[in-house]
């Protein structure tokens, strides 16, 4: 029997925080880890059957969030096994994971006085901040176009921003973005001196890796608060290709030293049309999961934005659906914690930009001050700065009638239950955001994304992309998530569907009858 609302909530409570306070007692008694392991995954499951019983969720969007749920639990439950956690990070999961997030009620507070405050609306749940546009390396295609600059957030604006996130929303995660967030220096600090200031929050920073020496890695270690996310591209070839010589072994190096004084740590990969095969093959992931200790991994889609972008780097439409279920069955077999952010939108509702429509979502600030919807919509209505100058604060930027109206494109999308296969605006949706930009003005953050905005082959050529990548997904989403529900659904995973080798289902539409979901 399916437990109740209730009931479920206190479970899960009590499991999460048995789970993170009893982190060294549970590394050396398997039998109890094991029980409260077991414990986590049967709630699941019963969450995902009560869902989809009473329609809150389609079947195969159930069968996604449980199969996350049951991933970051077995992840979890693993490090702590090989006692891979520092003294500080297990202190950092029981005070953030748990008292922060589940039960003290200042952060329960903010988020009911938001609501309260903007006709119930869900406040945002985290941020991504680029303290600075600095970076000791150059690499080909870098997103923000970074290298060697002073342009940077000062101290005090930095601070106040996670501050008001914490205060005004009850967010207590905090990513960092750049350039180089450990080349972050205002006032004689850097992000690990911010998040050990701010030591109720969890920081996780996208990273090249190369400037996290053996001190570094002891005061990441130490606040346990603090973790990096590190890039790569590929194996050696790949990765130096990109970043420069003698960047993958580097990163290995760096790996080793986080391992060394059991500092968490995961990896960030760009997925290419030129390398995607290879960053999701089984020896790659077993090397980075299995040998190297990464707890983690995200898989970003090269976006067409910053430095020389083009539209030849994006996986070809074929590639990406085959990515959807690559990645998928990485989090479903081995039950790692692999997030495609492109490829997961069922997890989220779809996109989670300009502040979230429901369940949670982010803003971009970059070093300048400007906010945009997203890392990878570069157009900003608003700077932070420029608010606080005249006495606002993040709510002020929330509020803004561009990021609302995102906030509107999202919550339509969601209530027509369109193919969260394909939730990007920029990426996805493009002719619809082109209608918004168009609309509300936003400035674009740099000439770069100027030079997207005027460019007419830019956009038809993400149009055709659009059509042709939806062409692919939309059976899949109708006929994988949309299925009718049976009598084993939330009690087990439904298989996913069959995909060739190139990309193809077997499901593809034949001929033009490309149709809309957004009208």
């Amino acid at each position: 029997m399916a437990v109740t609302f209730p009931a479920r909530k206190h479970l899960l409570r009590a499991a999460t925080t048995a789970l993170a306070t009893a982190g060294p007692t549970l590394a050396h008694v398997a039998p109890v880890r094991r029980a409260l392991v077991g414990r986590a995954e049967r709630w699941l499951y019963d969450m995902s059957h009560a869902d989809q019983v009473s329609g809150k969720e389609l079947p195969g969007v159930a069968d996604d969030r449980t199969a996350i749920g049951l991933a970051i639990t077995r992840t979890i439950a693993r490090a702590l096994a090989e006692d891979r956690f520092s003294p500080g990070a297990l202190h950092s999961m029981s005070k953030i994971l748990v008292q922060s997030l589940l039960i003290e009620q200042g952060e329960q507070s903010a988020q009911i006085r938001f609501k309260a405050e903007h006709r119930d609306a869900s406040p945002p749940s985290f941020l991504t901040i680029s303290p600075t546009k600095a970076c000791n390396l150059r690499c080909t295609g870098c997103y923000a176009d970074s290298g060697a600059t002073s342009e940077k957030l000062e101290w005090a604006t930095f601070d106040r921003i996670i501050g008001e996130a914490k205060t005004l929303w009850g967010a207590r995660l905090i990513v960092l973005s750049g350039g180089e967030p450990f080349a972050y220096r205002s006032d004689g600090k850097g992000i690990v001196d911010m998040a050990e200031k701010h030591a109720d929050c969890l920081f996780m920073a996208y990273t090249n890796g190369t400037l996290i020496n053996d001190a570094v890695a002891e005061r990441l270690a130490r606040a346990g608060n603090l973790w990096p996310a590190i890039s790569l591209e590929g194996w050696r070839g790949r990765t130096d290709e990109r970043r420069g010589a003698g960047v993958f072994d580097q990163v290995l190096a760096t790996m080793q030293r986080l391992r060394a004084v059991k500092a968490p740590f995961g990896m960030s990969l760009t997925a290419t049309r030129h390398n995607v095969e290879e960053i999701l093959s089984q020896e790659f992931l077993d090397f980075f999961f299995n040998e190297q200790g990464v707890l983690f991994s995200w898989l970003f889609h090269y976006m067409p934005i910053g430095r020389s972008f083009t539209l030849d780097l994006m996986p070809t439409p074929d590639q990406r659906l085959w990515m959807w279920r690559r990645a998928w069955e990485v989090v479903r077999v081995d039950q790692r914690f692999l997030v495609d952010f492109w490829n997961y939108g069922t997890a989220t509702d779809g996109c989670i930009s300009a502040g979230g429509h429901g369940r949670g979502g982010y803003f971009y600030i970059d070093w300048n001050g400007a906010v945009s919807p997203c890392v990878f919509l570069p157009y900003a209505p608003v700077n932070v700065k420029e608010i606080y100058a005249r006495g606002g604060n993040l709510n002020d930027v929330w509020a803004d009638p561009f990021f609302a109206a995102v906030r509107g494109w999202q919550a339509d999308f969601q209530a027509r239950q369109c193919n969260e296969m394909a939730p990007c605006p920029m990426r996805d949706h493009h002719m619809e955001l082109r209608r918004l930009l168009h609309d509300y003005e936003p400035d674009p953050m740099d000439e770069n994304a100027r030079a997207a905005l005027l460019d007419p082959g830019y956009a038809g050529g993400l149009q055709k992309y659009d059509q042709e990548f939806q062409a692919l997904a939309d059976p899949v989403w109708e006929r994988h998530y949309r299925r009718p529900l049976d009598p084993g659904d939330g009690h087990s995973l439904h298989p996913l569907p069959d995909i060739e080798g190139d990309g193809q289902t077997g499901l593809r539409r034949q001929g033009p009858s490309y149709v809309r979901c957004w009208p």
